[in-house]
């Protein structure tokens, strides 16, 4: 049976991924692409984060969605590398705006991990989050004219600091020069029913037509954990209720 050699470049073995899970990884990547179920998933999703991986070349590469990911990849039998492993690097992936692909040079990469994905794993110690009380808003949307609403600031639990800090830097970027935030909850007096919202004041009228705006509200999802509903709204709707983001 061949051996998977560890290379440190520190000298230490403190800088190594989880040798168990590295195995586990090795099998899952055997699996075609057409029959990874969702048992496949699972398993992938519980070891890739502590494996043992190593960096591809380039080591940051843009992908077709225009945004820049760390580009890693499996580790192969009787292989020497540089480990590479996403939990421990987690606060540098995260402090510089990137996602992570594994086997960007396949055909079609295993796995995209977009920037919420990763700020869900540091924010939840998971990838992807089902139980939640977000609501499946997208986009525009607007409040009945006496419905109650409950206004606030996303908590440090739901919106860190690293999270609004890449969030602003792009919406500057994009032409909005004051980006703005709040927390809405609905139906908060009726807690089998409560619904949450992260509002940004981003509307269709600071674009040329729907389909714009609907692009970069896209686009600002791509910061958040996939659980999270974010919509514009003039920040002149609900008075007092936005804060800089």
């Amino acid at each position: 049976m061949s051996t998977i050699h560890f290379f440190d470049a520190n000298g230490g073995a403190g800088n190594l991924g989880d040798l168990e899970k590295t195995i586990v990884l090795n099998k899952l990547m055997e699996t075609e692409l057409a029959e990874r179920d969702s048992k496949w998933i699972a398993d992938f999703l519980r070891v890739i984060d502590e494996a043992n991986l190593k960096v591809g070349d380039p080591e940051i590469m843009m992908s077709n969605d225009g945004f820049p990911y760390f580009n890693l990849r499996t580790i192969e039998e009787g292989e020497n590398f540089q480990a590479f492993v996403i939990k421990q690097k987690l606060p540098t992936i995260l402090g510089n705006g990137f996602g992570v692909s594994i086997n960007a040079h396949k055909p079609n990469p295993d796995w995209i991990f977009t920037y919420g994905d990763l700020s869900n794993l540091q924010i939840n110690n998971e990838f992807y989050t089902d139980e939640h009380l977000f609501s499946k808003n997208t986009g525009n949307f607007a409040l009945g004219k006496d419905e109650q609403v409950l206004v606030g600031q996303p908590s440090e639990a739901i919106l860190p600091a690293f999270v609004r800090q890449q969030l602003r830097e792009y919406l500057q970027y994009n032409g909005v020069k004051m980006p703005k935030i709040m927390l809405i909850a609905r139906n908060y007096e009726d807690e089998a029913n409560v619904t949450q919202d992260l509002v940004i004041n981003v509307t269709p009228k600071n674009f040329a037509n729907e389909k714009e705006y609907e692009q970069a509200m896209n686009s600002i999802s791509w910061f958040l954990p996939r659980h999270y509903s974010i919509v514009g709204m003039d920040e002149n709707a609900i008075p007092s209720g936005f804060e800089l983001l």
